[in-house]
């Protein structure tokens, strides 16, 4: 029988591996004394965007962004992909559909996770 959905790369795996035991170890220690947002440095300099054969990229994400202020654009950049994956999900039929909805519900959950981040943030000051 031909498998419909290929495992994930391994590589996948093993950050997803990692991540787990990483949260599994917080939940076991409790509630650590220091905000995890005050332990994060401001932003480095990250650019993207360049075109074939333009050796300059078109975007960069500024050095020295407060990370909770980082955060919070990022949120925002989840709503918005929310919000077209859902657009997109009527036009889909079948598998596209399916496929549609499950990066939808992969982007709630990761806005999610932003967003108490922040409130945990918003609430330790």
């Amino acid at each position: 029988m031909k498998k419909l959905v290929p495992d994930p790369p391994q590589s996948i795996l093993t950050l997803l591996k990692l991540t787990n035991k990483t949260l599994i170890k917080a939940i076991n220690d409790g509630i650590p004394e220091k905000d995890l947002l005050d332990t994060l440095n401001a932003t480095g300099i990250a650019t993207f965007g360049g075109q074939d054969g333009w050796p300059y990229p078109l975007f960069a994400v500024r050095e020295g962004v407060d990370a909770a202020d980082a955060l919070a654009h990022v949120s925002l950049l989840l709503l918005c992909a929310e919000q077209i994956a859902d657009e997109i999900s009527e036009q889909g039929s079948g598998v596209e559909r399916g496929l549609i909805g499950a990066m939808t519900h992969s982007v709630e959950m990761a806005r999610a996770v932003v967003e108490a981040l922040l409130e945990g943030h918003d609430r330790s000051r």
